[in-house]
């Protein structure tokens, strides 16, 4: 699958990695913000759902491998099923965690959950499908 990657490729390798990892086309967003107005963990995220397409299409990958928001994702595929365009924003959050457990590094560490915290059953069953032990 190609894809049109707006400026120099070699800027960001991790624009074009994270296409390929998700199969994903982030050029045909146009930020319409439904995949944002319909996420469950969208008050928690530090960069929304729509707008992680907007960093990647000005090819700033770097903010969006530091963010909370890939490993905030539920993986509900809520983005997904609301996206007019067919695109699958739960496969590139997933690209993105990907390559940065490629690096061996989590984002959340189960074992220092508090058992005090409440917090959704969704979040507890993602966080532990994306951690690597």
């Amino acid at each position: 699958m190609k894809f049109e990657i707006r400026g120099d490729p070699h800027k960001n390798p991790y624009v074009k990695e994270i296409m390929e990892i998700s199969g994903q086309n982030i050029f045909k967003c146009y930020q319409c913000g439904r995949c944002s107005a319909g996420c469950p963990m969208a008050e928690f995220m530090d960069i929304l759902p729509n707008q992680i397409f907007m960093y990647l299409q000005e090819g700033d990958a770097e903010s969006i491998l530091s963010a909370k928001s890939p490993w905030i994702c539920a993986a509900c595929f809520t983005c997904t099923v609301r996206c007019p365009l067919d695109i699958d924003l739960a496969a590139v959050m997933e690209a993105i965690r990907e390559i940065q457990l490629r690096k061996n590094r989590d984002y959340i560490d189960p074992y220092s959950v508090d058992e005090r915290d409440i917090l959704p059953p969704i979040a507890l069953v993602s966080n532990f499908r994306k951690f690597t032990p």
